[in-house]
């Protein structure tokens, strides 16, 4: 997209634009078995990091698709510092991601989910623009937020119906005492639908 094309379609538009692309890699993790959020980092109207979570496929608690962005868009512009970058995360990060985006000094988050379990967005915690912190950024919430949702409602709805097949819940929803269904199926919901992360 050019700049020109983002002036036309004016800052909603582009909004939705660039959280078309997290979405798009939200479902790229879905089809990998991880959890389905993504992120994209964009500077100057162009992708300079874009990432999605990646915690079982790399064995790593730090692998949110936040953080993945974050590592990709610093290694591009050669600077731990993303001052004029704006992330576009699928959900509302978690207190982890919160503070990564603190430290590198992004210009503005845009998220579509909030997460009233976990989200350090102001939902559960506001770790940004928090009145000690030494770092503030813009925070747009609610951008498709539907569609966002309804991502992570579905694969946890999917891994859901596999259990009980399976017989792990029984059809009556619970789960039996001390039974595990997944490392984060059924830690928290986020409007509905259960937590991005794993644990």
């Amino acid at each position: 997209m050019s700049k020109t094309e983002a002036t036309i379609r004016g800052p909603a538009q582009e909004d939705a634009h660039w959280m078309e692309l997290a979405l798009e890699l939200a479902r790229s993790a879905a089809a990998a078995g991880e959890v389905p959020v993504g992120a994209v980092v964009v500077k100057d109207g162009v992708v300079v990091g874009r990432g999605h979570n990646r915690n079982l496929t790399d064995n790593d608690p730090t692998g949110h698709a936040e953080l993945v962005a974050l590592r990709a868009a610093a290694a591009r512009l050669g600077n731990h510092r993303l001052a004029g970058c704006t992330i576009f995360a699928t959900i509302e990060p978690c207190a982890m991601c919160a503070g990564a985006m603190v430290h590198s000094r992004l210009a503005r988050l845009v998220y579509g989910a909030s997460d009233p379990k976990a989200g350090a967005a102001g939902s559960v915690l506001t770790v940004l623009n928090h009145p000690r912190l030494n770092h503030r950024m813009e925070v747009t919430a609610g951008v498709l937020a539907d569609q966002c949702s309804e991502v992570l409602t579905s694969f946890f709805q999917s891994r859901r119906n596999l259990s009980r097949v399976a017989g792990v819940i029984p059809p009556s929803g619970r789960e039996p005492a001390g039974e595990i269904l997944s490392e984060s199926a059924e830690r928290r919901e986020v409007e509905g639908a259960p937590d991005k992360k794993t644990e």
